[in-house]
């Protein structure tokens, strides 16, 4: 999952370099990365509680 997050990252950073910020394709990938991210902290939260 932690590449996954670093992939989506790098991503998102290359696109808001040559996309506008309203571009779809920029929006989907954070909205990808944004998904990761929760499903990431639940896990931990997960980990935690136990």
């Amino acid at each position: 999952m932690i590449g996954k997050i670093e992939a989506l990252r790098l991503e998102l950073n290359k696109l808001s370099l040559i996309k506008q910020l309203a571009d779809r394709e920029l929006i989907e990938t954070s909205q990808q990365l944004d998904e990761v991210l929760k499903q990431y902290n639940m896990l931990l939260k997960q980990k935690s509680e136990n």
